[in-house]
């Protein structure tokens, strides 16, 4: 089959399948069909090749196919791919005492999921019970995922509405508004669920202080502080977890997206031993998941932390973050009237246009270009850039000036229709 039949059979499958709203939506912006990934780099049906400056929201921090992870992998599949569920699997057992290493202090046990959404699902089941609790804070054009739960405290109407009734005793406060959670943290609330920045929000970094008043808020209610770093942890923001930055100790911490080491899908929520005796003593059954933990996620997971670690990609990430945001600020500051700003941490980036569809044009101009973006899900102003904290000097070098001419070109089509 030549690349123009695969695209057609492709396309004619999601269309039929799968959702053609979605199909016609990628059809439209330019995406092929992803066919290799390797490194910072996904190749197409035609052989084009991308920089992969949006990297799975996340999920590829290590790039695609990292040797090691790969080979843990493939070597986990010698033994045991998937667990029985009657024994003990020590792949679990390593990664969780590895977690608990790295996490911030007193988040000593694990729940391992195959998603971001299922962790958040778990945190979300864990106040609860371990507060007597029904009430939950969470913040405006916040992302937890899309499941019941996480929808329920997801701070965008458009996602939420078609699916109520969700979850009762959700109360939404502006993100980065300490006082106005401290309002609503009250002794009715379980927690507050917080992203450190929000991604899906439009990359927004909240005032300093802001994890801090929050921590302080919870523990003078006697609620707890749960921290979303599905998208922010591991690296991503030149730090381990994001919410070290203020040296937040949360009561429980969802994970996923780069834990997976970009191989394989996995999740874990983290919380504190008085958290788990609520939920496992008297039922060790009480939450459970056949697929979460099985060794092959697990021996991912490990290997993902032990690059992280010996590779310093955490440190990688904010050197490498820091160019890549000067540079954005000088294509902002040359576009100024389409772009009001570039804003970020370590290579969580995102580049906020003056109008909604200009975004969506910018990408579409990217992709002929060779590089790969996307806009954030809660507001398509803001191009997201999240690329593999491995990407080096030249591949940054591409992404500014790329990103430069798609901008350029963008606003001559804009000028012609005026």
């Amino acid at each position: 089959m030549d690349a123009d039949a695969l695209y057609a059979d492709v396309l004619r499958k999601y269309a039929k399948h799968i959702n053609p709203g979605l199909a016609r939506l990628m059809a439209f912006a330019g995406f092929g069909v992803e066919m290799r990934g390797e490194g910072c780099y996904i190749f197409d049906q035609d052989g084009r090749r991308f920089l992969d400056c949006l990297g799975g929201y996340g999920t590829f921090s290590l790039g695609h196919r990292h040797p090691r992870v790969v080979s843990a992998v493939r070597a986990q599949l010698d033994t045991i791919a998937l667990s029985g569920k009657a024994f003990f699997s020590q792949q679990c057992a390593n990664l969780a005492e590895t977690l608990a290493e790295i996490a911030p202090e007193g988040l000593e046990y694990c729940f391992f999921c195959n998603s971001g959404t299922e962790a958040v699902e778990g945190a979300l089941k864990f106040a609860k019970a371990s507060t007597g609790r029904a009430k939950i804070v969470s913040t405006h054009d916040s992302f937890h995922g899309k499941t019941l739960g996480s929808l329920s405290v997801m701070g965008r109407e458009k996602y939420r509405l078609p699916f109520e009734p969700l979850l009762p005793g959700v109360e939404f406060v502006p993100f980065g508004d300490s006082e106005a959670a401290a309002r609503a943290i009250d002794s009715l609330a379980a927690c507050m669920i917080v992203e450190p920045i929000q991604g899906e929000g439009g990359i927004v970094i909240p005032p300093s202080g802001y994890l801090s008043a929050l921590r302080e808020a919870c523990d003078r209610a006697g609620a707890l502080l749960i921290v979303d770093e599905v998208q922010t942890g591991l690296g991503r923001t030149g730090l381990m977890f994001e919410g070290l930055r203020e040296g937040v100790r949360p009561d429980l911490m969802t994970l996923a997206k780069a834990l997976g080491g970009g191989v394989m899908p996995i999740g874990a929520l983290m919380g504190t031993e008085r958290i788990w005796d609520a939920v496992y003593s008297r039922n060790p059954l009480s939450h459970t998941s056949t697929f979460g933990g099985n060794p092959l996620a697990c021996a991912a997971g490990l290997a993902a932390i032990e690059t992280i670690r010996e590779e310093g990609l955490v440190e990688a990430s904010a050197r490498q973050g820091a160019k890549l945001l000067d540079g954005l600020k000088e294509v902002a500051a040359r576009h100024s009237d389409l772009i009001s700003e570039a804003r970020g941490r370590g290579l969580m980036i995102g580049l906020e246009f003056r109008q909604d569809e200009v975004g969506e044009l910018v990408v579409a101009q990217l992709l002929k270009r060779g590089l790969c973006v996307a806009y954030t899900l809660n507001n398509p102003r803001i191009i997201r850039v999240e690329p593999p904290l491995i990407i080096d000097d030249s591949q940054i070098e591409f992404a500014v000036s790329t990103m430069d001419e798609g901008v350029a070109e963008t606003a001559e089509l804009l000028a012609e229709l005026v």
